[in-house]
């Protein structure tokens, strides 16, 4: 057995999570990131997407519009941009969210700021993947 490690994940408006973690998958700009007990020292840039992490053997996931992550001395934190808890996304709104963008991608119209768009897509994209 791996073992386990503390998990802290903090957004602007506060601790979205602190607890003992057997494992956790980043999404990084250079790619997948596996992380267990007693991991490497690290320093990481997130992309928007969804961190998984296994607590008691279940798997959970938390929707993050990038930010950075660290591993040190058994512990790994996220410090992120925005962050949600599955149960705390709500999937209405999200799902209102990846139509609205979508919708702008598609018609292209004059002063559209399509960059803009495409991450309002991906933070959408997140968050729903996340409810799940």
């Amino acid at each position: 057995m791996a073992g386990k490690f503390r998990l802290k994940v903090v957004a602007p408006d506060g601790l979205v999570l602190d607890k003992d973690v057997e494992f956790v998958l980043v999404r990084s700009e250079d790619g997948d990131l596996g992380i267990l007990a007693r991991h490497t020292p690290l320093l990481a840039s997130l992309e928007i997407g969804v961190v998984r992490y296994r607590e008691n053997g279940k798997e959970h996931k938390i929707a993050v519009s990038g930010g950075f992550l660290e591993v040190a001395d058994n512990k790994v934190t996220i410090l992120a941009n925005t962050a949600e808890t599955a149960e705390q996304i709500d999937v209405p709104r999200a799902q209102a969210a990846k139509e609205r963008a979508e919708k702008r991608l598609q018609e292209r119209k004059p002063g559209t700021d399509i960059q803009r768009a495409e991450i309002a897509l991906k933070k959408a994209l997140a968050r729903l993947k996340a409810a799940q």
